[in-house]
């Protein structure tokens, strides 16, 4: 049964309908070939009644007058040959079962027992045609006048009605076998004509499963039917998905700019406040450019100063150029985003506390915009639900198989839709927490799980990444 449900349905419904044509020829030709049976039953039987009369009639006053000589000239008479003769033997016997003439002697010789020849033969009231007899013998008494003065014993030949019957059958059988085939056929390609529409939407689901593409309005059937129907309802589905998929689009990069927009609220702080200090240094060096000494320490912090801008641009201008498909993941990586992070904890007076432990061979096969933009999102969630004077923690370790990424806080805890939109693939408002939507949605591109968990009163989100690229040492 399970092999017949792998067919395609396409192939299974026409094939079905086939095979409900020959079924149905078998049934008819099972009827036919019996009321053809039957028909030819009746004939032998009325042959028979006519022939067993005909000789009543003729041979009935010979008997009565015990004329043996007349008796057989009738007998030879009826046996002689000619087109449409069918006595092959006959013999006639008295009142008291004495044979009194033959056709053929040797079989029936005079006043033997007609009873000795009779065995086998049926009498005409309820014979029964055997199918594959050419001959009939039939037992009956011999009625003349309404009186019985004998018996006769007779064999019919009925070859050409039992070929004809052959004949027939075969005939018959040929043509309900040609137009059972023509039909089936007929069936098979005109279900096939119809479940086309399916065939072709089966065909476009598989074949742009990523993106769904609408049926063409000249492949879709004419008529309101149930076809033409399931076909405008996938074109719906598919506008719909596309619609919702550029939705989902528009939003991840909302998203992502408003987790940007809140970095950068936190990195003008951050590149604001040495400002001051620079301007100082330079002004230092300006009012006492004849002091080496103090030139020379102005310039340090301005060299310090400015290496702390210039990382801090660097990274920002990083994350802004996010790329699901760019260059591989590093351990400098994981060290921008503590730098992007750490102006937000710095202002929520906040203790993070921060340990990544990797090496180059085992972050390479990730690719590094989806992680980096997936840690960054889960970090300002986590800041923000710890508020101030609270605690972050962050870990990063990978094993044999997966890269492993745990952030966690003080907070107390997600909501229900916050955890829908971190945990579930159904849709949700807007809203609900920082770009986490957009953390579930690059994590199930990367193939990886995210768990969540509450315990000793802290928030811990696991994310486990597989290293699908990752070369087993042992092989």
């Amino acid at each position: 049964m399970s092999a017949i449900l792998r067919i395609p349905l396409s192939i299974r419904v026409p094939l079905l309908t086939a095979l409900l044509m020959v079924a149905l020829g078998v049934v008819a030709s099972q009827q036919v070939l019996a009321a053809l049976d039957r028909l030819q039953d009746a004939r032998i039987r009325e042959i028979a009644r006519l022939h067993v009369e005909t000789l009543s009639v003729a041979l009935g006053p010979h008997v009565l007058r015990d004329d043996v000589w007349e008796v057989y000239d009738t007998l030879q008479r009826a046996a002689g040959e000619g087109e449409g003769r069918r006595m092959i033997f006959t013999a006639v016997a008295d009142e008291d079962g004495r044979v009194i003439a033959a056709t053929l002697p040797d079989r029936a010789p005079l006043d033997s027992s007609i009873a000795e020849i009779s065995d086998g033969a049926q009498p005409p009231a309820n014979l029964t045609v055997p199918s594959d007899e050419e001959t009939l013998r039939l037992v009956a008494p011999l009625v003349y006048q309404g009186r019985e003065v004998g018996q006769v014993v007779t064999e019919l030949d009925v070859a050409d009605l039992v070929a004809e019957r052959r004949r027939a059958g075969r005939l018959l059988l040929l043509g309900n076998a040609v137009a059972t085939g023509v039909l089936a056929l007929l069936g098979y390609f005109l279900m096939r004509r119809m479940l086309r529409p399916i065939t072709r939407l089966s065909q476009r689901m598989r074949d742009t499963s990523d993106q769904p593409e609408q049926v063409p309005e000249t492949e879709i059937p004419r008529g309101d039917t149930e076809l033409s129907r399931l076909v405008h309802t996938y074109n719906a589905m598919a506008r719909t998905l596309v619609a919702k998929r550029d939705a989902e689009r528009r939003l991840a990069e909302r998203e992502r700019f408003v987790s940007l927009g809140r970095l950068s609220s936190a990195l003008a702080h951050e590149i604001n406040n040495p400002l001051g200090g620079l301007l100082n240094a330079a002004d230092t060096i300006r009012e006492y450019a004849d002091r080496p000494e103090v030139v020379r320490r102005s310039a340090e912090l301005l060299t310090r100063g400015l290496n702390h801008l210039r990382d801090v641009s660097r990274a920002m201008l990083e994350q802004n150029r996010l790329d699901r498909s760019g260059a591989a993941l590093s351990a400098e990586d994981f060290e921008d985003i503590h730098l992007l992070i750490g102006p937000e904890i710095n202002r929520q007076a906040q203790r993070l506390s921060w340990k990544v432990e990797v090496t180059p061979t085992a972050l390479e096969v990730l690719p590094a915009g989806p992680v980096r933009q997936s840690a960054l999102n889960l970090l300002l969630n986590a800041s923000a639900a710890a508020g101030r004077q609270g605690r972050v923690w962050f870990r990063v370790a990978p094993d044999r198989d997966h890269l492993h990424m745990m952030v966690a806080d003080t907070g107390p805890g997600l909501s229900g839709s916050a955890r829908t939109r971190l945990l579930s693939s159904g849709p949700v408002p807007p809203g609900g927490g920082v770009g986490l939507r957009l953390v579930h949605d690059l994590v199930e591109e990367l193939g990886g799980v995210i768990q969540l968990d509450r315990r000793d009163g802290r928030t811990e989100i696991a994310v486990s990444l597989p290293l699908k690229g990752k070369e087993d040492p042992q092989c």
